[in-house]
């Protein structure tokens, strides 16, 4: 990668300079984009205590002053909560040329930044992929590029439930990205724990996800290892297909288009919920930081 304003904190510097383990955090889903205040707070909160519980560093990645952030205060963590400006990886360089003030970063950006600051583990909670109707429109999410050139573990719930799902695996399978279910079979959709499709392989333990990622055939490429969530906090498949449905037809006729999608069809998707969206999010992004700590400290017993 070529050179940019990477900026650690002290905090997350020094784990990564002794080899501890260390979970990034894109920023995104701790803004207004991502969930609604005070929920974005109290997402953020229930990440980071998590991993902290577990003796892991928490990164989130942010760009602030268009230096690329990595760890957090909280005064800066206030910064992302009211972030507005999406940053996807092909931003990163726009970002520090123009020196935005506050920029939160998708699955792309954070997989960029993370790498370049030397972590080898990165939970969020859904990635993005092949957008339905994708043949016409040739939406296809940056994150899966990000997920096949950046050699980092993504702990994610799946795909977001309104992509098109077989066509997202399709995609990671051509670009040979190692897709594992965390002691499940089937490929999760984000609030469900099955789409219906199964995944490639089944692991049972964070030392299997490391000795995937240490093995793997290509150097670059990245492994996803989708996590379902807790089935206590899973929403009704039936019911969230029609509510689905319904913010897809909502933003077609808004013509929203690209990055501005998955914003404007997660705020829908809870009003359409009556707000149950909401705490599904939350418990699936918290499930997904503990995994993810489980990964991080075993690659760190690797090392």
């Amino acid at each position: 990668m070529t050179s940019g304003p990477i900026n650690l904190s002290d905090e997350v510097a020094t784990a990564v300079a002794e080899g501890a383990p260390v979970v990034a955090l894109e920023s995104t889903i701790f803004s207004s984009l991502g969930l609604p205040a005070p929920h974005n707070a109290e997402a953020l909160s229930r990440c980071t205590e998590t991993l902290r519980r577990r003796g892991v560093v928490p990164a989130v990645v942010a760009v602030l002053e268009g230096a690329w952030q990595v760890g957090l205060s909280p005064a800066e963590e206030k910064l992302i909560m009211d972030g507005e400006h999406k940053v996807a990886e092909r931003d990163l360089a726009v970002a520090a040329a123009q020196a935005w003030p506050v920029g939160v970063t998708t699955v792309s950006a954070t997989l960029a930044v993370a790498e370049r600051a030397g972590i080898g583990v990165f939970a969020t909670g859904g990635i993005g992929g092949v957008h339905r109707g994708a043949e016409l429109t040739g939406d296809v999410s940056a994150d899966l590029d990000a997920l096949a050139n950046h050699p980092l573990v993504t702990v994610c719930a799946g795909a977001k439930a309104f992509l098109d799902l077989p066509r997202t695996l399709e995609y990671l399978e051509t670009a040979g990205v190692p897709v594992l279910g965390w002691r499940h079979d089937e490929f999760p959709a984000f609030y469900t724990r099955s789409s219906g499709l199964r995944v490639p392989h089944r692991v049972e333990s964070a030392e299997e996800v490391a000795a995937v990622l240490a093995h793997r055939a290509r150097p670059r490429t990245g492994v996803l290892l989708t996590v379902p969530i807790p089935e206590a906090e899973e929403l009704d498949g039936a019911a969230l297909a029609a509510d689905l449905d319904a913010a897809l037809a909502a933003a077609d006729a808004a013509k929203v288009t690209g990055p501005a999608v998955t914003p404007y069809v997660l705020a829908r998707l809870e009003a359409e919920t009556d707000g149950a969206s909401v705490p599904a999010n939350l418990a699936l992004a918290e499930h997904n930081a503990e995994v993810a700590a489980e990964v991080a400290l075993a690659l760190a017993a690797r090392r």
